[in-house]
């Protein structure tokens, strides 16, 4: 599959799940989640989704918990929405990204 089309598919999968998380879940472990990034494998058997959570490390695992307990549901919804020749397994993964940008702003600070 192409890049591009990869791509598109990747968002199209954050955009679906994007609006899972605030609309259909209802578990309270899943508290301030934001959906970043989806990668998923050339053959559409797996998607990575990166996700933000706001809180401490423990709100973190909760959440984290939370979403791998509502997989049969998010992935109901991808493939309802999405016409895929196959529907990924979801594999939730928190994104460390925005805690390596605030530890750079930090150490450039100098604090």
């Amino acid at each position: 599959m192409s890049n591009d089309r990869m791509r598109r598919v990747d968002e199209a999968i954050r955009e679906v799940l994007s609006g899972a998380v605030v609309a259909d879940l209802k578990d309270p472990r899943i508290g301030f989640v934001t959906v970043t990034d989806v990668k998923t494998s050339s053959d559409l058997r797996h998607a990575k989704v990166f996700v933000t959570v706001l809180g401490n490390q423990d709100e973190r695992d909760a959440a984290l918990a939370g979403l791998k307990s509502a997989h049969g549901v998010l992935q109901r919804q991808v493939a309802g929405q999405l016409r895929l020749k196959r529907t990924p397994t979801l594999d939730f993964v928190y994104d460390v990204t925005t805690d390596r940008a605030l530890r750079m702003e930090e150490l450039l600070d100098g604090d």
